[in-house]
């Protein structure tokens, strides 16, 4: 939960930069994605968030948490996957031989202000 905890507060940083920039006075819709392997637990970073974001431009902001499955690319046959579980094989050929592209970050992806 500590980790969810540094990762709201980063978060609410961003968005207070953003509000400033933007000369907005409050914050009404936050998206973010999340990806399966990020290491983000979503039910905690959305507690944490709700704990911290009082006295923020964030306090009245709807939170909305995009699960990003784990996606890769096979570097022999070219297929791009979503995978169901966490065993990086292409389902198409088999091969081990792959390249992650989404699934393992945590991204901002967009805000709503007033």
């Amino acid at each position: 939960m500590m980790h969810e905890y540094s990762v709201v507060q980063a978060l609410l940083t961003q968005c207070e930069e953003h509000a400033t920039a933007n000369e907005a006075t409050k914050i009404t819709k936050i998206v973010v994605k999340i990806g399966v392997m990020s290491g983000v637990e979503p039910y905690l970073l959305e507690t944490a968030f709700n704990t911290f974001k009082d006295t923020t431009v964030c306090e009245s902001a709807e939170f909305v948490l995009n699960i990003q499955p784990l996606t890769i690319t096979c570097n022999d046959c070219h297929t791009t996957s979503e995978l169901e579980s966490r065993n990086y094989c292409c389902p198409k050929c088999e091969s081990v031989n792959v390249k992650v592209t989404d699934g393992e970050d945590m991204f901002l992806m967009s805000l709503e202000m007033e």
